[in-house]
């Protein structure tokens, strides 16, 4: 099968993926599509994610359903509620001219009155996350008894993220007589357990391997001092104008505050984390998607659903501890046939984690230097012409004679003004900036140097300036404790959400209030978004209990231990 035509897709089908320019199925499509429709065993398919896997399993079931029942009989499964959408998004696409073919999503961060409610349509196809799955099992708003198709997509991701359990209590609730179609990007224990107990004798399909991913990326990384990573982020972005990137980070925390740095720099940035609801998620990936933002400052969690055919960068903030993480992330750009570029900030004593990676992903990653100031103008021209002979549309309209008279200038003369002009900020900015030194890995890979160690605990919030800022806690006169006697706590609201530092004592106070004995408090950070607290460390647990149960101005509060 090298198009679809060639398929015994219908001619319903057929239409649909026409109109959306679908010509020749990619390679899991090829080998997915004639499976399914004439095979009646279960299937594991091997295949990278952004490989075409939603059309390889939905297009062929698509025609075999049977639009005159109202029972549920395809079921997908999935791990995030983006990837939920977006598989959602894609088969009511498939679907546009079978009319009586019904699809609903069903996920977590949204009302599940609403989501029962849009049942009503009785649709044959529900595309949920797992938990949001069990909460309606129990609410029984889902029936899944007549279920002829289960299919679990990206396996591997739905495990490390804990719904194991969670899998087989909704694969118990289907009929043994099912097939269940199995979607990962690898192959782990788990999956493999998952796949003996509940697959039947399954046929496999693979598609590459992580070694052969994507041939179209370039690999770089920069060696360079945690101080110094947000510096090196923007000389980054700044030697590749035009470009359209997602940057990847690996907490939440982390990810909020690179993106605040980014917008506080002027960058078109946001943020996607955990912590946003999902309006604000549904936000910023229609912004990312119409282009009105150029980068992403993401999660691994977060960004997955996230379907962009044209990042040109992939720029690794931190480095993951999975070197096949690392080759997803890559992954984002270079698709569709065009090249990507994937960038890694590592920090001197991440040796280790790089060669890790280097061999079990057998990539070939080029150790580059950081942009200089030079470096960077001379980018930004190119840049410049970039654009300038490739976008040719006329936005606005005028007349000719408002242009003053140019012939005392040379071509030029008059292109070099223009530079000058376009570029003023950028080359003020590092006209007298000390460019970075390139770093070299440290020799002891198990900790670094007594100053990387002492740069570690200023990202860990314990720096100099926090800790000569007094020895008297914020609720006045009680010596500091020593800070190994306290534990500090991310919290997700912050100045935009009112809150202020008596605010925070007070929730505090509340927080702990069972308590007999009143906990110490040491320093209190509110920052634009969100905020820091300390508290005695026999205290923890408590905090993270009684926040779970109170409001601030009518959000939801939450914390958790900041590493």
């Amino acid at each position: 099968m090298n198009l679809f035509t060639e398929s015994n897709l219908s001619a319903e089908v057929l239409q649909a993926i026409g109109d959306l320019g679908f010509v020749e199925p990619t390679e899991i499509q090829k080998q997915t599509i004639p499976f399914i429709s004439t095979d009646t065993r279960d299937l594991i398919a091997l295949a990278a994610t952004g490989t075409g896997k939603t059309a390889a399993f939905s297009l062929p079931i698509l025609d075999m359903i049977d639009d005159n029942s109202r029972k549920i009989q395809l079921l997908v499964l999935c791990p995030t509620r983006e990837l939920c959408l977006q598989i959602t998004k894609d088969i009511k696409n498939y679907t546009k001219y079978l009319k009586n073919i019904k699809t609903t999503a069903v996920y977590g961060g949204s009302s599940i009155m609403d989501q029962i409610r849009s049942l009503r349509d009785k649709p044959q196809i529900i595309v949920g996350t797992p938990g949001r799955v069990i909460d309606m099992i129990g609410r029984k708003a889902l029936d899944f008894s007549e279920v002829r198709w289960v299919v679990l997509d990206e396996a591997d991701e739905m495990l490390s993220m804990g719904f194991k359990d969670d899998l087989e209590t909704i694969l118990s609730e289907t009929p043994e007589t099912k097939q269940t179609f199995l979607f990962s990007a690898t192959m782990n224990k788990e999956v493999e357990r998952i796949s003996k107990n509940y697959l039947t004798n399954p046929h496999r399909i693979s598609i590459g391997s992580i070694n052969a991913v994507k041939k179209n990326i370039k690999h770089e990384y920069y060696v360079v001092g945690y101080r110094q990573k947000k510096d090196a982020l923007k000389r980054l972005i700044d030697s590749n104008p035009n470009q359209y990137s997602i940057i990847f980070c690996r907490t939440r925390m982390e990810t909020q505050e690179i993106a605040d740095f980014l917008m506080q720099n002027g960058y078109a940035a946001d943020a996607l984390h955990g912590d946003l609801s999902q309006a604000q998620r549904d936000t910023v990936m229609k912004k990312f998607r119409l282009k009105n933002i150029d980068i992403l400052v993401a999660t691994d969690v977060a960004a997955r659903g996230l379907d962009v055919d044209s990042l040109t960068h992939v720029i690794h903030f931190s480095l993951p501890d999975d070197p096949e993480v690392f080759v997803h992330r890559s992954g984002r750009t270079g698709r569709a046939g065009k090249d990507g570029i994937s960038m890694a900030l590592i920090k001197p004593e991440e040796s280790r984690k790089l060669k890790q990676i280097k061999s079990e992903t057998k990539i070939d990653i080029e150790e580059k230097k950081i942009p200089t100031g030079k470096d960077i103008i001379k980018a930004q021209v190119g840049g410049v012409f970039e654009k300038l002979l490739t976008e040719h549309e006329d936005i606005f309209e005028f007349d000719n004679s408002l242009i003053p008279d140019l012939s005392n200038f040379t071509k030029e003369e008059l292109v070099h003004q223009l530079l000058q002009f376009q570029l003023k900020d950028l080359a003020t900015y590092y006209k007298d900036r000390n460019d970075i030194q390139q770093q070299e890995f440290n020799r002891d890979d198990r900790g670094g140097s007594r100053r990387d160690r002492g740069r570690e605990r200023e990202r860990n919030g314990e720096s100099r300036e926090r800790r000569e800022r007094g020895d008297r806690n914020d609720r006045g006169g009680k010596p500091r404790r020593k800070n190994e006697d306290m534990v500090r706590f991310f919290f997700n609201l912050g100045k935009r959400d009112q809150l202020k530092k008596v605010d925070m004592l007070d929730i505090i106070n509340k927080a702990t209030s069972k308590s007999k004995k009143r906990a110490d408090i040491g320093n209190i950070e509110i920052l634009d978004k969100f905020s820091f607290f300390e508290i005695e460390k026999s205290y923890k647990n408590e905090v993270l209990d009684g926040l779970t149960s109170m409001k601030f101005r009518g959000k939801e509060m939450r914390a958790e231990v900041a590493n």
